[in-house]
């Protein structure tokens, strides 16, 4: 993608450097109190570079070990920056959820407030925390102008860039063709695959999609298509938060004005970041200077995102001096034996930062490694083990079943259920992808950009009457009012609210203007109304919401039997939207890391507030309980027979299994069915077929595991002929008292 930037002309307000002056700060007694709980690891990351406050150190590497104590770590050393002098303003701290930049920024607020006394107003002032979207958003809302975008553009989430490239594909006639076209799903999944990794589109195709490869013309020929489509309706999708400010960043105007705003940057979880964040990184601090990552390689699992280990595993190398490195091996989660297991299956990764996780947690009880016949004996011992440590006062949510793919567990949900006990599954539908719920939302996108294509056929179809024809052309008619205006980006120096103003003008007058079809006219102008209200903010935020859900309410009980359900989720949106101060910053932030409801769980607990946990392994990373099963330990399963193509892939699906593994705290149980039953995998129909133990633990690694066969008592034998005939003496009428009940 070309980007055009135009000089930055304009002033962008910058704080002065070192606000606060190093006199400021607190004596080292002081210091050492609200640092004495840390371990020596811990406070040398924390205070690296503490001597020289204004004077930002070389770049700093902390690899944190399954639970090392990473996050208190990075908390404590963002604390001791502002302690020390450091301007918080000027400290950008970028995460991978909202929910962990909130976390982080209440440990730093509580840890600073603590150490600085009667300063501690001073600990509120971390504004630059956030995801790399978020952050990126952000700023990209500054720089518009000087780089030819629009300030009011909005955010399509990752079903309504998908639903924008299938209204491209379908445009340019693919969805047509005589051997069929990848799906939306797939497009998209390649189109993000290639702005993520920098790969060429012919590399990912080979890699990963090889299927599509003959395709490869047609799709970079959608590909400009799709991004002409974003452009001229100034909506941006996830990936280009990124690769937007990855352009800015290279630019060198703009790059000086960039670096110059933070002296800190800290990252968490850099083992997690892909080939375009990385590049932003470098760009913000080129020589690593006031450059902190924190991460762990054994714990990158998520290639299929496009992140990649290397990131982290070259990171030193990048700068010269080489960045130093410290490690945090003291566990606080898992007991040794634990860790004992954990560290000899990562020890055979082909490329990693050497560390032997350890811990004062002493325990007899080794891990468990238990034989079990099939998938069926599979859930029941599990179901076993859990009611048994229950009986013992263990709660069901201080257990969790982990897995490799969704559908392993579909044997134990079915013996679960049938043994009534309450579980959630993690990974189901999304609360942002509820349809009731993206209804109102699209309204809301729709009003703050009206180029947004995707959001008004969805808003439009929602009267009776109204199908993608008579959408299209309602939407063609606004851009054709907006004029120039409707081209992408703006024209820098153009002031950006004038141009806002006159893109809502024009689309509330092409609605008004509109013929509406004979079964839209009931509906048509009350809709038309709402518009023209919410385009020019004529109710303020966030009653604005509540406008728009009384308008949605009668079409959402026309579309939805189970519209009293769905309302209690409108009503819930609702709520949120009164926790922001601007429409804008409420769909920016729900974009970029929407809330959890019950929909993200696939099964909702039986009345019992206590419940089982089951999870893939990508979903538990980051979480910790008491007792853990990890199912299906089997080549085949973990790896994944589809995870051995290469050396690369192997080493990622044992970083599955170590995650796992370092997911428990006290009791650990690794199951290996010896037979799995598949359907019409060959000519010979339905059939059991044998596995053998996951590579990843070999035979030099059975002594740390407590290795058994389960059932470990001999199943029943049949019946005697003796019982037979002893039982027969008691042959009773049950039929007979089971009529007696009634009597």
């Amino acid at each position: 993608m070309d980007i055009q930037y135009a000089s930055p002309s304009r002033s962008i307000q910058r704080l002065p450097k070192n606000v606060l002056s190093v006199a400021e700060s607190p004596p080292p007694s002081d210091a050492a109190a609200w640092l004495a709980k840390l371990n020596d690891a811990q406070r040398e990351a924390v205070e690296y570079g503490a001597d020289t406050p204004h004077a930002p150190p070389g770049a700093l590497l902390v690899i944190a070990g399954a639970g090392s104590g990473k996050t208190n770590t990075l908390a404590h050393r963002v604390a001791n920056l502002m302690v020390k002098g450091a301007d918080p303003r000027r400290i950008l701290l970028l995460t991978f959820s909202r929910r962990a930049a909130l976390e982080m920024t209440r440990r730093v607020t509580r840890i600073a407030t603590a150490a600085l006394g009667t300063r501690a107003a001073l600990a509120q002032g971390l504004t630059w925390a956030g995801t790399f979207h978020s952050v990126g958003a952000r700023l990209l809302r500054e720089y518009a102008e000087l780089i030819g975008l629009a300030p009011a553009f909005t955010i399509n989430d990752r079903e309504d860039s998908a639903d924008l490239m299938n209204l491209v594909r379908h445009e340019l006639g693919l969805s047509a063709k005589e051997r069929r076209f990848p799906a939306k799903s797939t497009c998209f999944a390649i189109y993000s695959r290639v702005v993520n990794t920098g790969a060429s589109l012919g590399q990912v195709l080979d890699s990963a999609f090889p299927w599509c490869r003959e395709w490869e013309a047609d799709l970079r020929m959608l590909f400009a298509a799709y991004v002409d489509a974003k452009q001229k309706q100034s909506v941006l999708d996830y990936d280009d938060l990124l690769l937007y400010w990855s352009h800015m960043a290279a630019e060198p105007a703009i790059a000086a004005d960039l670096s110059v705003r933070f002296d800190h940057v800290l990252v968490d979880e850099y083992q997690d970041t892909n080939r375009l964040q990385a590049s932003i990184l470098l760009a913000l601090k080129p020589d690593g200077r006031g450059l902190t990552v924190v991460g762990d390689d054994a714990q990158s699992i998520y290639s299929f995102r496009g992140a990649t280990v290397r990131n982290i595993l070259d990171f030193p190398a990048q700068f010269d001096p080489p960045a130093t490195q410290i490690t945090l091996e003291r566990n606080y989660r898992s007991t040794q034996p634990i860790l004992a297991a954990s560290n000899a299956v990562i020890e055979l990764a082909s490329e990693r930062y050497t560390k032997n996780l350890w811990t004062d947690k002493a325990s007899a009880q080794r891990p468990r490694l238990v034989t079990v016949a099939d998938e069926a004996d599979q859930a029941r011992y599990v179901v076993e083990q859990v009611l048994e440590a229950r009986e013992q006062g263990m709660k069901l949510k201080s257990q969790a079943v982990l897995f490799r793919a969704a559908h392993h567990s579909a044997a134990l949900e079915i013996e679960l259920t049938r043994r009534n006990i309450p579980f959630v599954k993690f990974g189901g539908l999304k609360f942002l992808d509820s349809v009731h719920v993206k209804d109102v939302l699209a309204v809301l996108r729709w009003a703050e950009n009206p180029r947004d294509r995707v959001a008004g056929f969805r808003v439009m179809q929602l009267l009776p009457g109204v199908g993608p024809a008579t959408a299209a052309k309602v939407l063609d008619e606004i851009v054709a009012r907006a004029g120039a205006g409707a081209g992408a980006g703006v024209a820098v120096g153009n002031p950006a609210g004038t141009v806002a103003e006159s893109l809502a003008n024009s689309a509330a007058n092409a609605l008004a203007a509109f013929a509406p079809p004979p079964r839209a006219q009931e509906d048509w102008h009350p809709f038309v109304r709402l518009m023209s209200s919410v385009y020019g903010r004529q109710t303020p935020w966030p009653a604005e919401f509540e406008m728009v859900r009384r308008w949605y309410e009668p079409h959402l009980a026309r579309n939805h039997e189970d519209a009293a359900i769905r309302h209690a989720d409108v009503l819930q949106m609702e709520s949120i939207a009164g926790t922001y101060a601007s429409r804008e910053r409420f769909l920016t932030e729900l974009t970029l890391d929407p809330p959890d409801a019950t929909s993200d769980e696939s099964g909702v607990p039986l009345i019992d507030e206590d419940y089982l946990i089951l999870s893939t392994i990508h979903s538990a990373k980051g979480q910790e309980w008491r007792n853990v099963f990890v199912l299906n330990g089997v080549d085949g399963c973990i790896p994944s027979d589809l995870g051995t193509g290469s050396e690369d892939e192997i080493d990622e699906e044992r970083r599955l299994l170590y995650v796992a593994m370092t997911r428990a705290k006290e009791d650990l149980h690794i199951v290996v069915p010896q037979r799995f039953y598949v359907h019409n995998q060959t000519h010979l129909g339905d059939r059991h077929v044998w596995a053998s133990r996951t590579r990843f633990i070999p035979a030099h690694l059975m002594p740390l595991f407590d290795a058994y066969a389960w059932p470990r008592v001999p199943v029943a034998s049949a019946p005697t002929a003796a019982g037979l005939a002893a039982a027969a003496q008691a042959k009773i009428e049950i039929g007979a008292r089971l009529r007696k009940m009634w009597d």
